[in-house]
């Protein structure tokens, strides 16, 4: 079990920054605390990572919003045959 400075059970948080992206951490169970403990669990990435892993997980986000949008739009088109058919009917 590991405790904070201040004596509260820590609690296992991911790091989402460019430089520890990914990286497992114990902190403070309340965000925000000025407890201001920090224990790293994962050990640091090389910079080999810490300059690639950023720029596809930008690629990945940007494939899936446009994969959103192409549905989208396909069921934008299908609700209007659906309208186009009801008047017509």
């Amino acid at each position: 079990m590991v405790l904070c400075f201040c004596g509260n059970d820590v609690v296992v948080r991911t790091s989402w920054t460019s430089r520890n992206l990914g990286r497992r951490f114990y902190a403070h169970p309340k965000m925000g605390s000025r407890c201001g403990f920090l224990g790293w669990i994962d050990p640091p990435m090389c910079q080999r990572s810490i300059a690639i892993i950023p720029g596809l997980l930008r690629t990945i986000n940007r494939h899936e919003v446009e994969d959103a949008l192409a549905c989208l739009v396909y069921l934008v088109s299908i609700v209007f045959v659906v309208l186009e058919l009801g008047i017509r009917g």
